[in-house]
């Protein structure tokens, strides 16, 4: 039986994070993978998805070459050459940063097989046994299916295969309107497929400041995005063609194929859980706030355990979770995520939306303050104006931010980090940012707060005669 300080179950985010960090620490690491180092990310999610975007933000450019006062000409697009462009950059990474060769060369021996959990110390890789002081569990998620009638039986597509195609089909109707939808619905009509987007709920991205999202609705539309909400899929039918119809009472919708994003599930079948005494619940695993579950030597991190489906905080934390497992005291605070839809524009969000302040906070501590991109000079020298940037406080201190803006995922590191140091306002306006940026918004919003302070006591200000 091979014998290790610390054995990875998942190469994904979580789980390269961990690998990369524990070496270090100057103990013996295994990794386990059943399929492809660089998990959903590389694979399936984060990188294919951004290479699509680009391609698709390039053909938009050309063909609204008018809007920077030069000639628009007409475009072909070849959406396989697109999708060939997308194979080569997720092998451009899978062979350096995220190659076995790289993990190995860290120290790290890779054990390839699935694995099951025989006690809380040891686990199976095929047939073969190893033991481990701890183990951290990082499988991931996958997309997840709504129980509706005729669609299993019709096939459908979701991030996990569209991929791996040759090209998009030529129409597409997406269940579901989360950030994955929103993206791809987007980046897949700027291309020439034809995209209907179906949302159950009454309105899109429920989590974000509803104005700044409605306005992100209004762009794809704008755009030739077909969103529908409040939408009941009751069945699906495939016509004799091959197409794929959903039905909704007496609306019904057609494409050459059916696209999934109604959320994902945690991957924890057949890790032999319940057999060693992990306890699970219907986001994953339970964790506290040391990553550690029901089991003292068994941690878990990322999307498995169903605190937040993203990949910069899965790898946070796996590297939360190694540093708890082998070094002095522990690091279990609760800890700010941010997150950003990379539509065009982008939406990012840190922190508290004005309804959740309010209801924290109370109304009277509460203020928003608001910049809208028509007032920035960069956004409109690149005609891209159509935008807002909002942050949010209680009691004068920074509790939430969101931006509607270009490039906005880049930006909202700052306010999350004024957030998570408990700034107020003034303390953004005191730091000089850079002309013309996007981000000069931030210190105009806190300059606007500070101007409004300062004509309170206006009545201080001497006179000539002082």
């Amino acid at each position: 039986m091979a014998r290790y300080d610390l054995i990875i179950v998942g190469t994904g985010s979580a789980g390269m994070v961990a690998a990369e960090f524990a070496p270090k620490l100057g103990i013996k690491v295994a990794s386990v993978e059943r399929d492809r180092v660089g998990g959903d990310c590389l694979w399936t999610g984060c990188v294919p998805s951004k290479a699509l975007l680009a391609s698709a933000k390039a053909a938009h450019t050309i063909r609204h070459a008018d809007t920077y006062g030069l000639t628009a000409s007409g475009l072909q697009v070849d959406t396989a050459r697109v999708w060939s462009r997308i194979h080569a950059i997720r092998d451009q990474i899978a062979a350096t940063d995220d190659s076995p060769e790289h993990f190995r060369a860290l120290g790290v021996e890779l054990l390839m097989g699935s694995a099951r959990l025989t006690s809380p110390t040891t686990l199976l890789v095929g047939e073969e046994e190893h033991e481990a002081r701890y183990i951290l569990l990082a499988t991931g998620s996958r997309p997840a299916a709504p129980p509706v009638e005729g669609l299993a039986d019709a096939g459908f597509l979701t991030s996990e295969q569209i991929f791996d195609l040759d090209r998009p089909p030529s129409s597409l109707v997406m269940i579901g309107a989360g950030p994955i939808a929103m993206e791809l619905a987007q980046g897949l009509t700027r291309l020439g497929v034809t995209v209907t987007v179906l949302e159950r709920a009454d309105r899109v991205l429920a989590r974000e400041e509803p104005e700044l999202a409605a306005r992100l609705v209004q762009a794809l539309r704008s755009e030739g995005v077909d969103l529908q909400t409040g939408v009941e899929i009751e069945r699906v039918s495939v016509g004799a063609d091959g197409s794929k119809t959903i039905h909704a009472g007496e609306r019904s919708w057609t494409a050459a194929e059916i696209f999934v994003a109604a959320g994902r599930a945690p991957n924890v079948e057949d890790l032999g859980l319940q057999e060693v005494g992990v306890k699970t619940g219907k986001r994953g695993i339970e964790v506290d706030d040391k990553l550690r579950s029901s089991v003292k030597s068994i941690y878990a991190a990322g999307d498995v355990a169903g605190r937040y489906l993203f990949t910069h905080s899965a790898g946070y934390e796996a590297a939360r979770a190694v540093r708890n497992m082998f070094l002095p005291g522990s690091s279990g605070d609760d800890f700010l995520v941010p997150w950003c839809t990379f539509t065009d524009p982008e939406l990012a969000h840190a922190g508290l939306t004005e309804a959740q302040a309010r209801e924290e906070h109370g109304d009277d501590a509460v203020a928003v303050w608001r910049r809208d991109l028509s007032h920035s000079d960069r956004a409109r020298a690149e005609s891209a104006d159509e935008g807002e940037i909002r942050i949010v406080t209680a009691k004068g201190r920074i509790v939430g931010a969101h931006a509607l803006a270009p490039s906005a995922g880049e930006l909202i590191g700052e306010l999350a980090l004024a957030i998570d140091q408990k700034l107020k306002l003034s303390d953004l306006a005191s730091l000089v940012h850079v002309y013309p940026t996007i981000a000069l918004a931030v210190q105009q919003i806190a300059s606007d707060a500070a101007y409004e302070t300062a004509e309170k006591y206006s009545w201080l200000v001497r006179s000539d005669a002082d």
